[in-house]
């Protein structure tokens, strides 16, 4: 299935929800964000059970509308049909890009890891998957890797050993002083946490990366 995908990716770590009064806050940021015009938003939790994640992602799904906003589930596969996301990352460690596209089907999203500083991971590329990410481009507080930084050398090298075709998407520490920069590299798409959920107004930080970037 061949996807559009927005330049602006938000992911939103379980690190940003605040512990209490945690359902009202997702009900009410997912509304402002579909506002903005966030139309695919990554949801990410390695760090709870999953009582946490499920009320997380039914609030999400239940705020952000079906069909307008679509929602991308990190890691697990197995619970993409039961909250009615519309697809999943996946890392090396979780199933394979051909598994969860086995398990999920051709109508939803598949994305994964592609590659960093050392090149695309052997064989990624024929994978069925609709996005490769690739970094980290710069360091970030938001998830922990001891993995080499790519920076733009980084991203430019990974274009041209990926050729025009693929999806690349930038993540890691990309601000929007550097997004454009990230563009003009070979980047589709650019990921985006903690330079927008760190901001007091994530909506408003949405709309203002769009403004300047379009």
């Amino acid at each position: 299935m061949a996807i559009s995908l927005p330049k602006i990716y938000p992911i939103l770590d379980a690190s940003f929800i605040p512990a209490t009064g945690r359902a009202e806050f997702l009900r009410r940021l997912g509304g402002e964000l579909a506002a903005a015009g966030v139309t695919l938003l990554e949801y990410r939790n390695k760090t709870s059970g999953d009582a946490e994640l499920l009320a997380d992602a039914e609030i999400l799904r239940a705020a952000l509308p079906t069909g307008e906003v679509k929602l991308i589930l990190d890691d697990r596969t197995d619970l993409i049909e039961r909250v009615g996301f519309d697809g999943v990352h996946v890392d090396s460690g979780d199933l394979s890009p051909a598994e969860a596209r086995r398990l999920l089907g051709p109508e939803r999203i598949v994305g994964t890891f592609g590659g960093g500083a050392s090149g695309f991971n052997p064989g990624i590329l024929a994978t069925p998957a609709d996005y490769f990410s690739i970094g980290p481009v710069f360091a970030t507080r938001t998830k922990q890797t001891i993995s080499p930084l790519i920076g733009m050398d980084g991203i430019r090298r990974l274009r041209a050993e990926a050729g025009p075709g693929p999806a690349l998407v930038a993540i890691g520490g990309i601000t929007l002083a550097t997004a454009a920069e990230a563009f003009s590299a070979g980047a589709t798409v650019v990921a985006i946490a903690g330079a927008l959920f760190r901001q007091p107004d994530p909506a408003a930080e949405f709309r203002r990366w769009i403004r300047e970037l379009d």
